[in-house]
C-alpha cells in the first residue's frame, strides 16, 4: 500500500470555529432558502430535559437550526448515522475532587439497547457534591452518544465537527460571567507509532469528503507518486528498529462552571488503531494526579483549567519524543552518505525537508492553543475572592509560560534538525561535484592519451608521406613520364586546381563559422558564398558603408535604401 492510503487531507481551516458565520458552506454553494425564510428563532430556547420526549434526537438542529443542510459534510451526519453498532461506545471517567485527588469513576458501556437508559443517566446526572472536575474519554464515538453529549451539555457542533474531520481548533463560547464558559481546543501533533500501519486510516479520512471536487483512484495514486505528502506519516529508521512519525489530534472541550456540579471535559479518540486512544490518556491524566508538583497546584486553585494543561502535556511528550527520534535519524542518514554517498537518499531527504517545514506550522498552532489558554480565564473563578483569584491568575500564567518554554525549544529542536538536514543536502551535491569532477578528469586524460596516439600515428604517416608522394607521380600517366599515353602536366594541374580550390571553398564554409559576427543566423548558403562577401566587406569598408570591422553594415550610413544600392553598383563597377 501506498502513502497516500495512509494520508488524511489537509483542514479546511474555515469550518473550525463558530466565528465562521456559515457553518460548512462553501463559496460555491447554495443557501437553502427554506431555511433563510425560517420564522424560528436562530436561538432555540435551553431545554431542562424532564418532559421533552428525547430532544437530544433532533441535535444539532434542534439546538443549532443554522446546521441542517451541509452537516453531511461536517461528517457529523456519518457519525450519527452510520456508526458501528456492533461495537458499544465506552465511556471512561475521571473524577477530581475538591483537594485535587484524581479518582477512576469506572467506565460505561453504551450500546443500540442502553441509549434511552445512558440519557436518563446524564440528563438527570448526579455528582458528588466534593466534585470539581469529571473528565470523559469516548472510545468508539456512536451516534447517540454525540447527540446526547451534545444536547446535555449544549455543546457547539463546532467541537465534533473539528474533531471528525481533524481540524485544528481553539474558540470560547456561551460565556456567562461569574459562572463559566465553554473552550474548544482541537491540536495537531506528532506523535511515534512504532513499526508500520498494519491496515488503512479510517474511512472518515477519504479525501473527497472535504471538498467539492471528486477525483478517482487512478488520480490519486498517480498524484501521490508526483508528491510529497506532509499530511502522511514520515517512515523512519532502518532494520527492525523502524518508526513513523504520523499526525495526531488532541480534542478537548471544558466546560467550567461553579453552580455546584463542577466541569465537565470530554475527550474525543479517534477510531484509528495508531491514535492516541482514549484507555490511554485516561490512564496518563490519572496518573497526572499522582504527580506530587501538579497536586500541590490542584490543591491551591480550583480552577479546572490547570485539568486541561495536563492533556496539552500529552501532546508535548509526543512531540519531544518524534523530534527525538527523527535526530537519530537524520544522523543516520548523515553517516550513509559519507560512506556511500548514495543519490537514493537524496529524495528522502527532501521528503523529510518537507515534513520540517510542516511541523513548523504545527508548532506554530500549539503555540497559539497555549496563549488562547492563558488569555481566556475562567469567568466562573470571579466568583472567587481578590486573593484566590489572583493566586489561581498567577499560577495559570506560570503553567503556561512553561509550556511555552517548551514550545520555544521544540521549535529550536525542530530548527537545529532542519539546518542540519540542509547541511546533510549540500555534502550530497558536494559529493556528486567531485565525482562528477573526477570523471571529467579521467575523460579529459582519456582524450590526451588518445591525442597523443593521434599524433604518433600522424607522425608515422608524415614518414611514408614523401614516399607515397615519389609514388603517385611516378604512376601518374602523363606524357612527360610515359610515352604512350596523351595526358601532359598541364592537364594534371588544369584539373587538380580546380578540385583544390573548391575542396578548400566548401571546407571553409563548413568549418569557419568565424568569418560571420552573427554566427546562429548565418545559414550554409551565406557561408558557401563567403568569398564574395569578404571582398563586399572589403570595398564597403573603403567606402565608408559598414564599419571598420567590415563584417556589419554601418547603421549610421546605411540608413536607407540608395545607399545600399549605391554601394552595390560600385561593387559592380570595380569588378568590371
Amino acid at each position: 500500500m501506498t502513502d497516500s492510503q495512509y494520508t488524511r487531507p489537509p483542514p479546511p481551516h474555515r469550518h473550525a470555529g463558530p466565528s465562521a458565520p456559515w457553518p460548512w458552506i462553501d463559496i460555491h454553494d447554495e443557501v437553502d432558502a427554506t431555511q433563510l425564510e425560517s420564522p424560528l428563532p436562530p436561538i432555540p430556547p435551553l431545554c431542562d430535559h424532564n418532559n421533552c420526549g428525547g430532544c437530544w434526537k433532533g441535535y444539532p438542529q434542534s439546538r443549532f437550526p443554522n446546521w441542517y443542510e451541509h452537516i453531511q459534510r461536517s461528517r457529523i451526519d456519518a457519525a450519527i448515522n452510520d456508526y458501528d453498532r456492533s461495537t458499544p461506545c465506552i465511556i471512561h471517567y475521571v473524577n477530581v475532587d475538591t483537594g485535587g485527588f484524581f479518582t477512576n469513576a469506572e467506565k460505561h458501556y453504551v450500546g443500540d439497547g442502553d441509549v434511552e437508559m445512558f440519557w436518563e443517566d446524564i440528563a438527570h446526572e448526579l455528582r458528588p457534591s466534593n466534585l470539581r472536575v469529571r473528565a470523559l474519554f469516548i472510545q468508539n464515538l456512536s451516534g447517540p452518544v454525540l447527540q446526547m453529549l451534545g444536547a446535555k451539555y449544549n455543546i457547539e457542533p463546532f467541537f465534533f465537527s473539528s474533531s471528525l474531520s481533524l481540524i485544528p481548533s481553539r474558540f470560547q463560547e456561551e460565556v456567562r460571567p461569574g459562572k463559566g464558559d465553554h473552550i474548544t481546543i482541537t491540536l495537531s501533533f506528532i506523535r511515534v507509532v512504532r513499526g508500520t500501519l498494519s491496515k488503512p486510516l479510517s474511512s472518515i479520512h477519504n479525501l473527497s469528503s472535504t471538498s467539492s471536487t471528486e477525483f478517482d483512484g487512478k488520480a490519486l495514486d498517480l498524484m501521490a507518486e508526483h508528491m510529497i505528502n506532509t499530511q502522511a506519516p514520515l517512515r523512519i529508521g532502518q532494520g527492525e528498529d523502524k518508526y513513523m512519525l504520523a499526525l495526531d489530534l488532541l480534542s478537548v472541550h471544558l466546560i467550567r462552571r461553579n453552580d455546584g456540579l463542577g466541569s465537565t471535559i470530554i475527550s474525543y479518540h479517534d477510531q484509528d488503531e495508531n491514535a492516541t486512544s482514549a484507555p490511554y490518556l485516561h490512564e496518563r491524566i490519572r496518573f497526572a494526579g499522582q504527580s506530587v508538583y501538579w497536586q500541590s497546584i490542584f490543591q491551591k486553585s480550583p480552577d479546572p483549567t490547570f485539568v486541561l494543561l495536563t492533556f496539552i502535556w500529552h501532546a508535548m511528550y509526543a512531540w519531544d519524543e518524534a523530534l527525538e527520534k527523527l535526530y537519530g535519524h537524520i544522523c543516520w542518514m548523515e553517516s550513509q552518505i559519507m560512506r556511500s554517498s548514495d543519490m537514493d537518499l537524496t529524495r528522502d531527504l527532501h521528503t523529510i525537508q518537507a515534513h520540517l517545514l510542516h511541523y513548523s506550522s504545527l508548532l506554530e498552532d500549539f503555540q497559539k492553543s497555549i496563549i488562547f489558554v492563558l488569555d481566556t480565564p475562567n469567568p466562573a473563578m470571579d466568583s472567587l475572592s481578590d486573593e484566590e483569584r489572583i493566586l489561581s491568575r498567577k499560577l495559570l500564567q506560570k503553567e503556561c509560560n512553561n509550556l511555552l518554554i517548551e514550545v520555544e525549544r521544540l521549535e529550536k529542536s525542530r530548527t537545529m534538525q532542519e539546518r542540519r538536514l540542509k547541511n546533510v543536502m549540500n555534502l550530497v551535491f558536494s559529493t556528486v561535484n567531485i565525482l562528477d569532477s573526477k570523471r571529467m578528469q579521467d575523460l579529459t586524460e582519456a582524450a590526451v592519451r588518445d591525442s597523443a596516439a593521434m599524433k604518433q600515428i600522424a607522425y608515422l604517416s608524415m614518414i611514408f608521406l614523401p614516399a607515397s608522394f615519389v609514388a603517385g607521380v611516378f604512376g601518374m600517366n602523363v606524357k612527360e613520364l610515359s610515352g604512350q599515353t596523351l595526358g601532359t602536366l598541364p592537364h594534371y594541374f588544369a584539373a587538380a586546381f580546380p578540385l583544390t580550390a573548391i575542396t578548400v571553398w566548401m571546407v571553409i564554409a563548413f568549418q569557419s563559422k568565424h568569418l560571420f559576427r552573427e554566427r546562429e543566423t548565418n545559414s550554409f548558403w551565406t557561408r558557401l558564398a563567403w568569398p564574395l562577401l569578404r571582398r563586399l566587406g572589403k570595398y564597403m569598408s573603403r567606402a565608408g558603408f559598414i564599419d571598420s570591422s567590415g563584417l556589419k553594415l554601418s547603421a549610421e550610413r546605411l540608413d536607407s535604401d540608395d545607399r545600399q544600392v549605391e554601394a552595390i553598383r560600385c561593387l559592380l563597377n570595380q569588378f568590371s
